[in-house]
């Protein structure tokens, strides 16, 4: 075993911050990195001092059976992505050009597309982060460059984004579609 890419090292460190989720479905955690340097984090979770999923046992995307991917204004937890660009702001640190690296896995413990939804790739693009270091079902890593998607979403619709989170988690492909 030899020593971990900074990639690796990254993820590995929003992969531990994922165990402090509230969220059932999915167990999330982002860092923000700038100059080599973490200045964020954040993980799935109900808002400062509001009852979570967790608290509750029980998540209203399930019980309303919402699709992954969908209807987020129907959830309680706040995504990993915005917490670590809300923590950021809370704290008064610049996280202009820097870097995000997201880990996810599922309610059994699985590795999943890490990819961020449509409402924090926006969030992404406006705070002006760079790059955005996403880990894989396959346990690869994936990075995306922030300007690509500004470009995409120029020349095409956001709804023909390639890379879209909870694809791989639904079962029926076709209603994200719709």
């Amino acid at each position: 075993m030899g020593r971990p890419s900074k990639e690796e090292y990254y993820l590995g460190i929003a992969r531990q911050i994922s165990e402090r989720s509230t969220c059932l479905r999915a167990k999330g955690g982002a860092i923000i990195v700038k100059d080599d340097q973490i200045v964020a984090t954040g993980y799935n979770g109900a808002p400062r001092k509001t009852k979570s999923c967790l608290d509750r046992n029980e998540c209203l995307r399930d019980k309303l059976n919402i699709s992954h991917g969908t209807r987020y204004e129907m959830c309680r937890s706040v995504h990993a992505e915005q917490n670590a660009i809300i923590n950021a702001a809370r704290a008064g640190v610049s996280i202009l050009g820097g870097d995000m690296y997201i880990y996810f896995r599922d309610r059994n413990g699985n590795n999943i597309n890490s990819l961020p939804c449509f409402i924090c790739k926006k969030m992404i693009i406006n705070c002006g982060l760079k790059r955005v270091i996403c880990s894989m079902r396959d346990e690869n890593i994936k990075i995306f460059k922030v300007e690509d998607w500004v470009r995409e979403w120029q020349e095409k619709d956001i709804i023909d984004d390639k890379h879209q989170y909870g694809t791989d988690l639904n079962i029926n492909e076709k209603y994200l579609k719709q």
